[in-house]
């Protein structure tokens, strides 16, 4: 298990570095200059070139890039343009917030997705199965931005039940996690009503009906023990779109959290911070995939790897 976990961590560090090369240089296709950004379309040239030689954006490319490597390889992603502070600490302080929501509406969508789509996997072509299903294709075609103002004028602004923006406690949570989780429940619960499903179809449930076993034990440990596996999948395949989401969700709510930091770094042409931002969501997303195949051992021992490996 241990050499499992040590190349698993191994085979992150070409993902990531695409990652790091990729961004690097789409941005600096990306039409603007930071120095104008930061100085004005008016500023006299004597001063704009002071500050590019300060931001060290007078060297040829291929230079700035092996700059940025080499204080990658250190843990030094650079000082941000925008903030003038070192963008770790930029980061350091605006992840708990998005790891915070991000969490959350996984929970949102864990606590709607299994008892819809265990519902639907045992009334299987019954109204009680076509109605949950139906309301979860409903849910999966509702787009975020437009979800999460809704939200705001009914909850929030109608009603007074929650926050309008902003992270200012447990009740600024709910609108933000519900909004973002909705999304992925709808696709969670299809899918566990396909996996379990199957799964009670199989022969080893018709001897454990045969022998008496009682329904919610047939169906709650014999069936979706072994219904987890593609359901996991999907799990750890859809935190990288909460990741993404949470892009338009922070935006739409104020949420303090990385991906609003992305936005505002992006239309400031602030290149170390985007650039530190889009790595700290990918390296986040590549790690909860390596957990998501360790848990896959934990739920069926039949995928463990050999000893030693």
């Amino acid at each position: 298990m241990t050499r499992f976990v040590i190349s698993r961590l191994l085979s992150t560090v070409p993902v990531l570095f695409g990652v790091v090369t990729l961004v690097f240089f789409f941005l600096h296709l990306v039409p603007g200059d930071p120095v104008d950004m930061m100085l004005g379309e008016g500023a006299h040239t004597a001063d704009r070139a002071e500050l590019r030689e300060r931001l060290g954006l007078e060297r040829p490319l291929w230079e700035q890039y092996a700059t940025y490597l080499g204080g990658l390889v250190q843990g030094d992603l650079g000082e941000s343009f925008y903030f003038r502070e070192p963008v770790v600490d930029t980061l350091l302080r605006r992840y708990p917030a998005t790891l915070e929501l991000t969490l959350a509406s996984l929970v949102v969508a864990v606590l709607a997705a299994f008892p819809l789509g265990m519902i639907a996997a045992v009334r299987r072509g019954k109204p009680v199965d076509k109605a949950s299903m139906t309301l979860a294709m409903l849910t999966a075609a509702l787009p975020t931005f437009w979800l999460g103002p809704v939200f705001i004028v009914t909850f929030s602004v109608n009603l007074d039940w929650f926050p309008v923006s902003g992270r200012e406690g447990p009740e600024s949570l709910v609108l933000p996690a519900i909004t973002l989780g909705l999304g992925m429940a709808a696709l969670l619960s299809r899918m566990l009503r396909a996996s379990l499903g199957d799964a009670l179809g199989q022969e080893y449930i018709r001897t454990a009906r045969a022998k008496g076993v009682h329904p919610l034990r047939l169906v709650g440990v014999h069936g979706l023990r072994n219904a987890l596996i593609p359901v996991i999948t999907i799990i750890g395949l859809q935190f990288g779109a909460l990741l993404s989401g949470a892009v338009i969700t922070e935006t739409i709510f104020s949420w303090p959290g990385i991906g609003r930091l992305l936005i505002t770094a992006i239309q400031t042409r602030d290149y170390p911070l985007v650039q530190g931002s889009v790595l700290v969501i990918a390296a986040t997303y590549v790690i909860v995939n390596m957990l998501t195949d360790l848990l896959y051992a934990a739920v069926d021992p039949r995928i463990r790897p050999a000893r030693g490996a």
